[in-house]
């Protein structure tokens, strides 16, 4: 027992006095006052600029009221900070915009509903709701069809970005003949027009500005115009996308069937594609065949030469 005690108070003072060289050793070849702790680099956030001037669907902006002013910072500030949505809508824009605008200027509504689109689908072509509105525009099923889509089990014309845009400019000339603003036009495209009938009556007033209605519809409007203002000056709002980052645009042709298709995998191969790319670019075809019983004539698209590859050229 001895000797191990021995051993172990050695041990011990050894450990004691080869730290104690170390620590003085550390002192003495970095002394306290030369060590320098740097600060951390620190991420800046700055608030938005907000326009002393803004028109919306050919209307003024009162941007004059705090209210307004506030619920469109609101807007820009969740849209200049959600960066990867922001980013990717802003490479994905000019493939939708330049099919989107044209319809919409040959029907002469506003081009800014183009940005209602976007609020709607974040240009999805995909896109549901939980309601199970459908496509760029989010059109239920009744609604599409009183403006002459066809939506049916093999053909849904909702996911029809041609057509649903000329379906949405008349539903919306319909809206402007009612309520005269473009503005309360859109808001009620959110909220539905009796809603919006009953809250003008209700509130004695005859502007979405003045409205006092829930939240998804007091910033639907604002969320709109945000998306305006960045997707048109997105180096103001931190946002750098050169052109050759944009997404191209979809280089295709048309050929027209009018009668049943029995296989669009085997009808992709004999048009030099394959059925995922059809689909893409068709996404309003709903099945793997069409029976087309009335014999109605369809234009599908199918991809140019080069379609997945020029972009890379």
């Amino acid at each position: 027992m001895k000797k191990i005690f021995g051993r172990s108070i050695f041990s011990l003072s050894v450990i004691v006095l080869l730290f104690a060289g170390y620590h003085l050793l550390e002192s003495s070849a970095l002394p306290e006052s030369n060590v320098k702790t740097e600060e951390p680099a620190r991420m800046m956030f700055h608030a938005v600029n907000i326009p002393e001037k803004l028109t919306f669907m050919e209307e003024e902006v009162p941007l004059s009221y705090n209210d307004v002013r506030e619920s469109l910072d609101r807007e820009l500030l969740v849209n200049s900070y959600f960066h990867s949505q922001t980013l990717r809508f802003l490479k994905l824009a000019p493939r939708f915009m330049s099919i989107i605008v044209p319809i919409l200027e040959a029907d002469t509504v506003p081009t800014d509903f183009a940005y209602l689109a976007l609020a709607e689908s974040g240009f999805d072509q995909r896109a549901v709701s939980p309601a199970g509105a459908v496509g760029f525009w989010q059109f239920m099923k009744g609604t599409a069809t009183d403006y002459g889509l066809e939506v049916n089990n093999e053909i849904d014309e909702r996911y029809h970005v041609e057509k649903a845009t000329q379906a949405a400019c008349k539903y919306l000339k319909d809206s402007y003949k009612k309520y005269g603003s473009w503005t309360l036009v859109a808001a009620s495209y959110n909220a539905g027009r009796s809603f919006i009938d009953r809250q003008l009556e209700r509130q004695k007033v005859s502007s979405y500005y003045d409205l006092l209605v829930g939240e998804e519809t007091s910033r639907y409007v604002f969320r709109i115009l945000a998306l305006k203002l960045i997707m048109e000056n997105p180096a103001e709002y931190g946002f750098v996308v050169t052109e050759d980052e944009k997404y191209p645009l979809w280089e295709v042709k048309t050929t027209t069937v009018n009668g049943p298709v029995k296989d669009f995998a085997d009808f992709a191969t004999e048009h030099g594609t394959n059925y995922k790319i059809l689909k893409m670019l068709n996404p309003w075809l709903r099945e793997t065949f069409l029976t087309n019983s009335k014999g109605k004539t369809y234009a599908i698209k199918i991809p140019a030469k080069g379609f997945r590859t020029k972009a890379n050229d």
